[in-house]
């Protein structure tokens, strides 16, 4: 705690609609043509009344759209917060700014590295922070007095918009341009940052999170290559073709419900698995778990569970710089 007993945060800025200016007031959709964004000073400075919460340390990282956020920027993301959380004095609670198209990503990819109990808060925005009636002060004003609350520790890495309070593994980006676009399908949100000052929890996740995992990212500059084969009627093995001769070491199959893929496909599958590519059979309907067995068409495969497809591949290219093996990676689908 820092002085008058606030919470001390960092807030890391990554860019995204939460920290870009638009050209006025009603610029809520080309913002981004305005090649305006605010590092994390700027973001701050924006919305004073998120000092009013906490003794908040601004911390510049850069300013991105959040679809140009890749395997890079997670592994420097994960060591500037490793930096953070070393210090001999260490904040209360980190925030993370970030875009919304990639959040649930990188919130899911830090939830597995992590090494730190310090609570750590993934924040977007859906209108930019010149708007009209924005929700990036809000956000962000959430996400610190969450970030810096007792109630957010052990709970792994979480996000934060619309007042809701979601599990990394769980939440995922449902909707183009409404407010209330961070769902979590199956099993909803953690509690919620109310109003008057509460966060209020009322469950917590049991798959293991940061910092108890078995994955260490450390010094890595690169995670194995990953791809995602999107199922459709009557769609072939030419994407899985492309995948393999660009080098991939495994492939997330987002399947027809309940986990199938084509004819076409599964036989294109099967020649990657026979070159050693690992398949994880996941499904594309958003929700629902992959039973694993003779329920999936194609046989050695992974099941990937109930985590959407681009979750499945964040898993898959972590437990992959850790073993090939069928069964650990069955544990591990399991376990995370």
């Amino acid at each position: 705690m820092g002085n008058g007993g606030k919470p001390r945060v960092a807030v890391i800025g990554t860019g995204g609609t939460i920290s870009s200016v638009g050209k006025h007031s009603l610029d809520l959709v080309n913002y981004g043509n305005n090649n305006t964004k605010y590092d994390a000073v700027e973001q701050v400075d924006a919305f004073p009344e998120v000092r009013e919460v906490a003794e908040v340390e601004p911390v510049l990282f850069r300013a991105l759209s959040s679809t140009a956020m890749g395997v890079a920027e997670w592994l420097e993301l994960v060591r500037a917060i490793h930096d953070i959380a070393g210090r001999a004095d260490p904040p209360d609670g980190i925030v993370v700014t970030h875009g919304t198209a990639t959040l649930e990503e990188t919130a899911y990819f830090l939830n597995l590295t992590l090494k730190t109990d310090i609570p750590v808060v993934v924040v977007g925005s859906q209108r930019p922070a010149s708007a009209f009636s924005t929700d990036a002060g809000m956000n962000l004003l959430n996400a610190i007095r969450v970030a810096g609350s007792e109630q957010a520790r052990g709970l792994g890495v979480l996000a934060l918009l619309n007042d809701e309070i979601q599990a990394a593994r769980e939440v995922t980006k449902t909707s183009t341009y409404r407010l209330q676009t961070f769902r979590s399908p199956d099993f909803g949100v953690l509690g919620h940052a109310d109003g008057d000052g509460t966060v209020a929890i009322y469950r917590k996740p049991v798959r293991r999170h940061a910092p108890d995992t078995e994955f260490d990212v450390t010094g890595l500059d690169d995670l194995p290559r990953v791809d995602i084969l999107y199922s459709y009627a009557g769609s072939d093995g030419a994407a899985v073709d492309a995948f393999v001769q660009a080098g991939a070491k495994g492939i997330v199959a987002a399947g027809m419900a309940p986990g199938f893929c084509t004819v076409n496909e599964c036989a294109a599958l099967e020649k990657a698995q026979a070159a050693g590519v690992v398949v994880a059979q996941g499904s594309r309907a958003g929700s629902g778990r992959v039973m694993p067995g003779e329920t999936m068409r194609l046989k050695g495969a992974v099941s990937a569970d109930n985590l959407n497809p681009q979750k499945a591949r964040i898993l898959l290219m972590i437990a992959l710089t850790k073993t090939t093996d069928l069964e650990e990676l069955h544990r591990i689908f399991t376990t995370y």
